[in-house]
């Protein structure tokens, strides 16, 4: 598909699109944490990608480079943000849910409250610890391939991974102690 889009035939670049743009999204949304700016941020990676697909090697699979283009793109959209309150990310594409525990409504409730603060204590971390925890616990990507996205050494990858784990615990319970 990449030759071909390179060699002319740039409508198939569209079968790009179509096999990536939802897990790309659900990834830009739990980093941004915003529906209508991650489809923002998707849009402008597929757009730049396709401009780039030159520099594109293959030295890597090429839903890694995409989502080092888009993970730029959602980081640059983060440091020109005004800190504000959002009433956004509460939507059915970022939540967090855990596994079905069966029918029982007490069973849901609970569930339902660890999703919300499981939520809540995600979006205290800094942009960079909810980023590396989003690709390894929710993209479930291997070390070396985090490393190639955010462009670390894999050292400190594990040192933030640890890190992030850390600080998301801290804010659990503090979320906790509150109720």
């Amino acid at each position: 598909i990449i030759r071909r889009t390179i060699g002319g035939e740039t409508e198939v670049f569209g079968q790009l699109i179509c096999k990536y743009q939802d897990r790309l999204y659900n990834g830009m949304v739990q980093i941004i944490r915003s529906e209508s700016e991650a489809e923002d941020v998707v849009q402008d990676a597929f757009v730049l990608a396709f401009t780039k697909l030159k520099s594109f090697k293959g030295n890597s699979a090429f839903y890694t480079w995409l989502y080092r283009i888009a993970y730029n793109v959602a980081i640059t959209r983060l440091r020109r943000r005004k800190p504000t309150v959002s009433l956004e990310g509460k939507g059915e594409h970022s939540r967090l849910d855990f596994p079905d525990s069966g029918p029982s409504p007490d069973a849901e409730l609970q569930r339902n409250e660890q999703a919300r603060q499981l939520t809540q204590a995600m979006d205290r971390l800094s942009h960079e610890h909810r980023a590396i925890l989003v690709l390894r616990e929710m993209e479930e990507l291997d070390y070396d391939t985090i490393a190639e996205i955010l462009d670390l050494p894999i050292g400190t990858v594990r040192s933030r991974l640890h890190r992030a784990r850390g600080h998301l615990r801290e804010h659990l319970q503090a979320i906790m102690n509150e109720h």
